[in-house]
């Protein structure tokens, strides 16, 4: 299979977020926060004016006539009051105005940030995505490889890999032409997905060439997974055609790297090649199908 791993490098000059449209949408939570907790403070405000006002009307002989008609000092008070009222919710009224404006205006930040987010996960899938068979694509999976052997070394915990190519993909290319070799790369691809667990990386390296990374993954649950890559049929030309194909594996080992750990994969997928008894010609199987 030959894959060769090369080292991740930090970029000197990352690409800094752009954060004005956050820092934005944080500004205007903030006015929104101060008109909120003045609609509170006010609406408080005139609840206890009312309740003065009624204690004014209600009990009137709390208060002190100071040589005027009591009616005169009732009815002072009370216009006092409804006069603060009155200005409580003018003012009210004029940061409910300003409140539908910041609303609008946050609606509009918040979609949007929203299409930025569903442009920059786009973006994202494109540059870790194979196009054509929807795994990841080899450089995410070198830097993942990485990270697995980092991790792996501080927890000791299980590391494998598994290399795979398919049998006499040329042949089929050949034969059939370069859009059934893309079929059978997508139809091989999805039988791939459904085979490994949910939290393994499987990756397309090149050509028909596949990389499977399987993090915490004892030998045990590496066999199950290899007993569910079988080979498989599909139409090219109005032909079956069996699909096979060649697979190693190897467990991390301490000062494994990713050169080290994938070439003693590619030695037990050589290995189980070498150990084939030779087919002439193209060794997919070819069936006209029944009627």
């Amino acid at each position: 299979m030959g894959l060769t791993l090369v080292a991740m490098t930090n970029d000197p000059n990352p690409v800094e977020p752009d954060v004005a449209d956050h820092q934005e949408i944080q500004q205007s939570l903030k006015r929104l926060d101060r008109i909120t907790s003045w609609f509170k403070w006010n609406t408080t405000l005139t609840i206890l004016l009312l309740v003065a006002a009624l204690a004014v009307l209600v009990v009137p002989e709390v208060l002190g006539s100071n040589g005027l008609p009591q009616q005169l000092d009732i009815s002072l008070i009370v216009g006092v009051l409804i006069v603060i009222m009155m200005i409580g919710n003018g003012y009210t009224l004029f940061h409910q105005r300003h409140f539908k404006v910041f609303r609008t205006r946050l609606a509009e930040q918040m979609q949007v940030a929203i299409k930025q987010r569903i442009r920059a996960d786009k973006f994202y899938g494109m540059a870790i995505l194979d196009p054509l068979t929807g795994l990841y694509n080899r450089r995410f999976g070198e830097e993942c490889l990485q990270r697995e052997i980092a991790r792996a070394e501080r927890t000791s915990g299980d590391l494998a890999v598994i290399v795979m190519d398919l049998d006499y993909f040329k042949e089929i290319n050949d034969e059939y032409g370069h859009a059934a070799g893309d079929l059978v790369l997508r139809e091989f691809s999805r039988h791939l997905r459904r085979a490994v667990r949910a939290c393994d990386v499987p990756v397309r390296i090149g050509g028909d060439e596949f990389l499977v990374v399987l993090p915490e993954c004892p030998r045990e649950n590496v066999h199950i997974i290899l007993s569910r890559l079988k080979p498989f049929d599909v139409m090219l030309d109005r032909k079956k055609v069996t699909i096979s194909y060649s697979r190693g594996r190897a467990h991390y080992q301490v000062t494994d790297t990713p050169q080290s750990i994938i070439q003693r994969a590619d030695k037990v997928l050589y290995d189980e090649k070498a150990a084939r008894p030779a087919v002439p010609g193209r060794a997919a199987e070819v069936s006209t199908p029944s009627a």
